[in-house]
């Protein structure tokens, strides 16, 4: 590709997120940086997990997302009763054809909301490993490759709320972020009381971008350049999680680095800086440092703060 033809790009891509970022913050009020770490998360390649109490938002976010990024959607609303199969899909036998026929579940499409994961069974949460993981999934023998671009978008209660299930270390892991909404400030409510219903405003939205624009744009996110000070910066920040706490793992490191590269993007920069790394930080590493005792994620979140604060930038 010719320097003209990226910078072109380049100019394109920053239209198009600068058009997805003031239709949802249109919709969604007062949750600018959420929907930013949403973005680069997309950017990156990552899933996401979304945590707060009902009613905060957390669906219409990602029904936001799903009809301006113009993706293939479906929701998986997640109960007790939730079978594996009600997620990847089965294969049933055609008395015809004299053999097994398989039906995709709705974990094939682009766009995937599990909405109120942890209110599954652990073994209903586990359907969704292979996929996250692997951008695929086997069922008797077979695999089955799923959409690409694939991100899965989950939202869960408070852990403590009655009827759920906590996931998994494993489970967590495969998600690059977690965030969290809380309440809007006064001004929004306000403006959110005095407005238009938000599933009204969802159905006059239009798809800003299309899927082969989100996959180039993924690729010019690998592509940021990243220095070797940033990097000592970074593994100076693990090395202190991994001294005080059960720290990060390689994996995560990675996708702690892929989600500043997709921040840097986003700014509108061809590298990272230390900046990228912080903004990013407490939505990538909070949900890995999280502890039984803590079911709200506020400890964690002040700890990769307390640990922001002691590692100096070089």
């Amino acid at each position: 590709m010719s320097v003209l033809v990226k910078i072109a790009d380049n100019h394109q891509f920053s239209h198009t997120l600068t058009q997805l970022e003031s239709m949802a913050n249109g919709v969604i009020l007062n949750k600018e940086n959420e929907i930013r770490l949403t973005l680069s998360c997309i950017i990156a390649g990552g899933h996401l997990l979304v945590e707060d109490n009902p009613g905060m938002g957390k669906t219409t976010l990602i029904k936001v997302l799903a009809k301006l990024l113009g993706l293939n959607f479906n929701r998986i609303q997640f109960t007790n009763d939730l079978l594996p199969g009600d997620i990847i899909g089965n294969s049933i036998y055609d008395q015809n054809d004299k053999r097994f026929v398989f039906f995709p579940g709705p974990i094939f499409s682009q766009l995937v909301l599990a909405d109120e994961i942890n209110r599954a069974t652990p073994k209903t949460q586990s359907a969704c490993l292979q996929a996250m993981e692997e951008y695929q999934v086997s069922v008797d023998g077979q695999t089955h490759p799923l959409p690409r671009p694939f991100f899965l978008i989950a939202t869960q209660n408070p852990r403590q709320s009655i009827g759920t299930f906590a996931l998994p270390e494993s489970q967590l892991d495969r998600f690059l972020m977690k965030i969290h909404l809380g309440y809007p400030n006064r001004a929004a409510e306000k403006e959110l009381l005095m407005g238009d219903s938000r599933q009204k405003m969802i159905d006059h939205l239009k798809p800003v971008t299309s899927t082969d624009e989100i996959l180039a744009m993924q690729e010019s996110a690998r592509d940021v350049q990243v220095s070797d000070s940033v990097i000592e910066y970074l593994q100076n920040i693990v090395d202190k999680t991994r001294a005080k706490f059960q720290g990060l793992s390689p994996r995560a490191v990675l996708g702690v680095l892929a989600a500043a590269k997709a921040w840097a993007f986003i700014e509108g920069r061809t590298f990272v800086i230390p900046e990228d790394i912080q903004a990013v930080a407490v939505a990538t590493m909070s949900h890995r440092l999280s502890t039984t005792d803590d079911p709200h994620g506020i400890n964690s979140r002040h700890r990769v703060n307390d640990v922001l604060k002691s590692v100096p930038v070089l």
